[in-house]
């Protein structure tokens, strides 16, 4: 019984495939998704892929990872812009993430899950034969070696969609004019990390990993990259000096603060080193010393909207929200609303406690969601105009959108029947507060039969 549980336990792992992203926790800023859009955008229209079809996601996770999920997303790891040293080897790694997106190989994992599920129900069935012929030593040699050649089977189909998404990213930078230089540079990252935890580099210890070794990849294709007219083209240097400032950003706001002072010293007086102090001194309660730092950056580039929505966003944290509306307005001005900065604007509205202002918040709120529908916070701020104004069935649809997406999916059904019937039938509130009604009642009955299946 030992053995076949062993044996169903592998057969079990093998229809897991890809588990969804939904548990990490995915990081939102106006200028990192602005910034991550520019940089693959040359990328994706040289992939022949949709540019509105295509999203970059930053999942806040400090390891060295990509990868892509169901539909056309590509995820990047926070730990992964932290070890790039330009923005050229990100591009070189969100090439390779398309290169799988084109090669549908998504789509396709299920081909190299069910070749290795066949491999390891006939080891099971010869097993068991000998294990009621009473030659129970076979029996184990023969599962546990179905069971070998199962995985080898799935790592190799890996590493072959691994090679695939190399050459196809490797075109992409090619036909975008891009070098690979940077791709190469990453490489060499992840090869002194295969190295410094001791990871094999034998060609017997290639078979047992899930990407090929990336010595390999580097000798494969360096020639290709430096046969490419682009391998001597210079960086772009706007779109460095962008990295820069989001790669500073991003410390200041994952790092303690401690980390991000020593390595931001106070000497330095770069865009890139008073963002991180900002963000630093902000998250130690140090409010001055984080408004001095914005001062800075706008006084460099009084118009520059990202420096208006750091000073905003620190004096609507500190409790000073009716100080925060003038860089907030002005922010959300200058990128003519973009929907996280309109966000924060109308949330310091809402904080002013002045009912004055809430009609504008509700402007500037319903124009965030109309373009970004997937914002819980700017439901949320939208539904307490609502209520403050006594509008309860929409203050009880803002809630249902919210809910919906933070998969509180029996609350969301009670707040958009309760949104239902109290708006005007046929009108398209009412019809939204139908279809999350619907939404959140598959999304209950999906939950039921999952929760089921494990018992």
């Amino acid at each position: 019984m030992r053995i076949l549980a062993h044996v169903f336990a592998f057969c079990a792992l093998l229809a897991l495939g890809v588990q969804p992203v939904a548990a990490q926790s995915i990081l939102r800023d106006a200028e990192t998704e602005d910034f991550l859009d520019e940089l693959a955008a040359p990328l994706v229209e040289a992939s022949g892929l949709e540019p509105g079809n295509v999203d970059i996601v930053l999942i806040n996770d400090p390891s060295i990872n990509a990868f892509v999920s169901a539909g056309q997303v590509v995820y990047l790891h926070s730990g992964l812009i932290d070890a790039a040293g330009t923005a050229n080897e990100v591009q070189g790694v969100v090439a390779h993430e398309l290169g799988h997106i084109t090669g549908g190989h998504i789509i396709r994992q299920g081909e190299g899950m069910a070749a290795a599920s066949r491999i390891s129900i006939l080891s099971l069935i010869a097993g068991l034969g000998a294990a009621l012929a009473g030659a129970g030593d076979a029996a184990m040699g023969v599962m546990m070696a179905g069971q070998r050649a199962a995985m080898g089977k799935l790592l190799a189909y890996n590493r072959g969609e691994e090679s695939s998404a190399d050459a196809a990213g490797a075109q992409y930078l090619s036909d975008a004019g891009i070098s690979g230089r940077g791709s190469i540079a990453f490489f060499k990252k992840l090869q002194n990390q295969e190295f410094r935890y001791g990871y094999s580099q034998s060609d017997e210890a290639a078979f047992t990993r899930t990407h090929p070794l990336s010595g390999d990849r580097i000798a494969r294709l360096r020639d290709t990259y430096q046969r490419d007219p682009a391998w001597e083209k210079p960086e772009d240097v706007r779109l460095e000096r962008r990295f820069q400032r989001i790669k500073a950003k991003l410390s200041g706001y994952l790092e303690e603060p401690r980390r991000t002072l020593n390595s931001f010293p106070a000497g330095d007086t770069s865009v890139p080193a008073r963002y991180a102090r900002a963000y630093a001194y902000h998250k130690g309660a140090q409010v001055e010393q984080a408004l001095d730092e914005t001062a800075a950056l706008i006084a460099q580039d009084p118009e520059d909207p990202y420096f208006l929505e750091l000073r905003g966003q620190v004096l609507l944290e500190s409790g000073r929200a009716e100080e925060a509306l003038v860089s907030l307005r002005r922010a959300t001005e200058l990128t003519r609303s973009e929907p996280l900065i309109a966000t924060l604007f109308g949330h310091a509205l809402i904080a002013t406690e002045d009912k004055d202002n809430y009609a504008e918040a509700e402007e500037v709120l319903r124009a965030a969601v109309a373009r970004d529908r997937y914002n819980p916070f700017a439901w949320y701020q939208l539904g307490v105009v609502y209520a403050a104004r006594g509008d309860m069935p929409r203050a009880r649809l803002a809630s249902a959108e919210q809910q919906v997406m933070n998969r509180e999916y029996a609350m969301a059904l009670r707040s958009a029947q309760a949104a239902e019937a109290g708006l005007p039938q046929g009108t398209p509130d009412w019809l939204r507060a139908q279809d999350i009604g619907m939404q959140a009642r598959a999304l209950i009955e999906q939950q039921t039969d999952r929760d089921g299946g494990r018992r």
